[in-house]
C-alpha cells in the first residue's frame, strides 16, 4: 500500500514536472524563434532598401544611359557596393534583376550562382505591383530552400521600373542557436526535475513512514498487545492522525483490560456462590450437615441463588442495552410517589444503620414522562448503593426538584466514604470496583452504575456524580416534566 502511494505520488509529480517544462520549452523557443524571425527580416529588409535607395541615387547621377547598360559597364563598381550592403551580414545574399526577371548580378559569397537565371516573372509583377515582396519562400523555384526574402523595385526619375532587388536569408540560419538554446533549457530542466524528484521522494518518504508506523503497530495490536504508540512527529495532519490512533490505542488498552478484568469478575461472581451452593449442598447430602441446621444452610444457599439471578438478569441487562434490543415505553407516572414507594422498601435496612431520612419535592406529586420500569431500577439501584456505603446514623437524602428547560432534578445524597477523584473517572464502567467498595459492597457486580448510566442517556437525559471522599456522595439524574 505504501509504495503504491509512495509511486503515484512520484508518478503525479514527475507528469506535472515534465509537462510543465515541454510547456516551458515549447513557449520559449516559440518566442525567441519569432523573434529571431522578425530581427531577420527586418536585417534582410534594411539591406534591400538601403541597396535599392542608393542605386536610384547612382542612376541620377548617368540620366542617359539605360539600367542595363550601366550594370554592364560598371559592373565591378556594382558588386562593390552591393558587397558594402552584404558585409551587413555573411547569412544575406543578394539578387539584382530587371523587370523581366533576369538576374543580371548574383552576391552570395559561395553560394551557387544564379547569374543569367530567371526570376519568375510572376514573382517580378507582385513585387512591382505591391511596391515590395515581403515572405518565407524559396522565390518559387529560384532559390534551393526557403528563404527570408525582401525585395522592392529600382525605379529611374520618372518613376518608371528599371529592376528589382531581392535580399534573401536561410529562414534556417539561426537554427544553430535556437538548438544551443534548447539545449541550455533543457539541461537546465533536467537539473531542476532531478531536484524536484528528490524533494518529491524526501517529501513522501516523510509522509509515509508515520503511516508504515501506524500499520506496524496495528498488525501488533491484533495480536494482542495494546501497549505501543505510533510515533508523532510535527504538527501537520499526520501528526494529528498519528494523534488520534494513540488516543483509539489508549481506548482499545482500557478496552482490553476493561475486558479482562469483565473475565476475572463474572468467573469470580459465578465461581463464588456456586462453590458455597455446591459445598452446602454437598454437606446436606452427605449427612456432615445436621438435620437441624439444613434450614440455616437452605437459607444461605436460597441467598446465593438469588445473587446469581440478580447477576445473570444484570449481565442480560447489559447486553440488550448495548445491542439495542431493550425498547422504552414512555409513560407518564409520578416520580415523588415511586421515590417514597423505593424508600419504603428499604425501611428495614435504613433502620439497621439508623439513617436520617430526609424526602425533599418541589410538590407533592410531580409527573414526568419516561419509561416507568427502567426509571424505577435506577432509583432503587442508587437509593441501594446510598445506603450500603452510608456511615451509621449518616443522612439519606432524596431531592426531587424543578430544573432549567423543562427538567426534573433528581437526587440521592448519602453521608458515607463517598468516591476518591482516582475512581471518579471510572465510576460508571462496567464491572468496576474501587478497592474500599470491594471491602463494604459483598454482592454487588459493578454493574449497577454503567446500567443506570446507559439507561438514562438512552432516554436523552443525564446522569452524574458529586462527591467528596469521606464525606459524602449525590447521584443526580434528570427527566423531563410531562407539562
Amino acid at each position: 500500500m505504501f509504495k503504491s502511494i509512495f509511486l503515484k505520488q512520484l508518478t503525479t509529480f514527475g507528469m506535472i514536472i515534465l509537462l510543465s517544462f515541454v510547456l516551458l520549452i515549447s513557449i520559449i523557443t516559440s518566442i525567441v524563434s519569432s523573434y529571431s524571425l522578425s530581427q531577420n527580416t527586418e536585417s534582410v529588409k534594411w539591406t534591400a532598401t538601403a541597396a535599392k535607395t542608393t542605386f536610384e541615387e547612382w542612376l541620377k547621377m548617368d540620366e542617359d544611359g539605360s539600367f542595363l547598360q550601366m550594370i554592364s559597364e560598371n559592373k565591378e563598381n556594382v558588386e562593390k557596393i552591393s558587397n558594402a550592403f552584404f558585409l551587413r551580414s555573411d547569412k544575406i545574399r543578394m539578387f539584382i534583376a530587371d523587370k523581366n526577371g533576369t538576374i543580371l548580378i548574383d552576391i552570395s559569397k559561395g553560394s551557387e550562382d544564379h547569374l543569367g537565371s530567371r526570376i519568375p516573372i510572376g514573382v517580378v509583377n507582385d513585387t512591382v505591383s505591391r511596391g515590395e515582396y515581403s515572405e518565407v519562400s524559396n522565390l518559387s523555384g529560384s532559390l534551393n530552400k526557403k528563404h527570408i526574402v525582401y525585395g522592392c523595385p529600382i525605379y529611374n526619375e520618372q518613376g518608371g521600373v528599371l529592376g528589382v532587388i531581392y535580399a534573401a536569408m536561410e529562414s534556417s540560419a539561426d537554427n544553430s542557436l535556437m538548438s544551443l538554446m534548447t539545449q541550455t533549457v533543457v539541461t537546465s530542466c533536467l537539473w531542476i526535475a532531478l531536484a524536484a524528484l528528490i524533494a518529491v521522494y524526501f517529501m513522501s518518504e516523510r509522509m509515509v513512514s508515520p503511516l508504515r508506523n501506524m500499520c506496524a503497530v496495528s498488525k501488533k495490536f491484533a495480536k494482542g498487545n495494546f501497549e505501543e504508540r505510533a510515533v508523532v512527529t510535527g504538527r501537520d495532519e499526520i501528526a494529528e492522525l498519528s494523534i488520534a490512533f494513540n488516543n483509539m490505542a489508549d481506548s482499545l488498552e482500557e478496552l482490553e483490560n476493561v475486558r479482562n478484568s469483565f473475565i476475572a469478575n463474572v468467573s469470580h461472581d459465578l465461581r463464588t456462590p456456586m462453590t458455597t451452593i455446591l459445598g452446602f449442598i454437598e454437606g446436606i447430602n452427605s449427612g456432615a450437615i445436621p438435620k437441624e441446621k439444613h434450614e440455616y444452610y437452605l437459607n444461605i444457599i436460597s441467598s446465593e441463588v438469588k445473587r446469581l439471578s440478580r447477576l445473570v438478569s444484570e449481565l442480560l441487562d447489559v447486553s440488550r442495552l448495548e445491542s439495542g434490543k431493550r425498547k422504552f415505553t414512555f409513560d407518564k407516572f409520578d416520580i415523588c410517589e415511586m421515590a417514597r414507594l423505593v424508600l419504603i422498601s428499604f425501611e428495614q435496612k435504613i433502620e439497621k444503620k439508623k439513617l436520617k431520612v430526609e424526602f425533599e419535592c418541589s410538590d407533592d406529586n410531580i409527573t414526568v414522562c419516561a419509561d416507568k420500569d427502567s426509571i424505577h431500577q435506577v432509583l432503587y439501584n442508587l437509593c441501594d448503593n446510598a445506603i450500603k456505603f452510608s456511615k451509621e446514623r449518616g443522612t439519606l437524602r432524596i431531592s426531587i426538584l424543578y430544573s432549567d428547560h423543562g427538567k426534573i432534578s433528581v437526587s440521592v445524597y448519602n453521608e458515607g466514604e463517598g468516591i476518591s477523584e482516582e475512581d471518579m473517572p471510572h465510576i460508571f464502567d462496567r464491572f468496576y470496583k474501587s478497592d474500599r467498595s470491594r471491602g463494604l459492597d459483598k454482592t454487588g457486580s459493578g454493574l449497577g452504575l454503567y446500567i443506570a448510566k446507559t439507561v438514562i442517556e438512552a432516554q436523552d437525559e443525564k446522569l452524574f456524580v458529586r462527591s467528596r471522599e469521606g464525606e459524602y456522595c449525590e447521584f443526580t439524574f434528570t427527566l423531563k416534566e410531562n407539562s
